[in-house]
């Protein structure tokens, strides 16, 4: 007789359950802000907008300079890398070409006869890998990457520099 008024007591009893856990909105603000809070925090290590706007311009020199060197040495024929540091523009291989954000700085230093015109510089790579050698140096604010050509080789260089070593 119990166990029946037991049974009773819970059929009668109204379902009174609460639920532990979080609800899917909830979750997805939490992402929503942890996804925020990183993006802020790479942004502000990585140097912000013009620290990857200097990167993917150095990054994109340096790639159309090995270009040009690879592209001399399969053909057989030199190949011309052009920079106008003032106009924030450069011509590589193949009529390839591309801007400069004008955020940046630019400095060219090389050989004279490399470049095209008056004020634009010039890297020629030759059919054996060599170049008449050059650096580009981009800048904005105190952070600065370099590309340096060796003349004898073609290498292409990219490194960051230090910020002790900028004026």
């Amino acid at each position: 007789m119990e166990l029946v008024a037991r049974a009773r007591d819970r059929t009668s009893m109204p379902a009174a359950r609460t639920a532990h856990g979080f609800t899917l909105i909830e979750i997805l603000v939490v992402l929503a802000l942890i996804a925020f809070a990183t993006t802020l925090a790479a942004v502000a290590f990585s140097g912000g907008v013009d620290g990857m706007r200097l990167r993917s311009s150095s990054k994109e020199i340096a790639a159309q300079l090995r270009y040009a060197r690879t592209l001399a040495i399969a053909t057989g024929t030199p190949q011309r890398f052009s920079i106008d540091p003032a106009g924030h523009r450069w011509q590589g291989a193949r009529q390839r070409h591309g801007r400069i954000p004008e955020s940046l700085s630019v400095e060219f230093t090389g050989a004279r006869q490399a470049g095209v015109r008056g004020g634009e510089g010039g890297i020629l790579f030759f059919a054996d890998g060599a170049s008449t050698g050059g650096r580009i140096q981009l800048q904005v604010k105190r952070a600065a990457w370099r590309i340096d050509v060796g003349w004898l080789t073609g290498e292409v260089k990219l490194a960051r520099v230090d910020p002790g070593l900028l004026q």
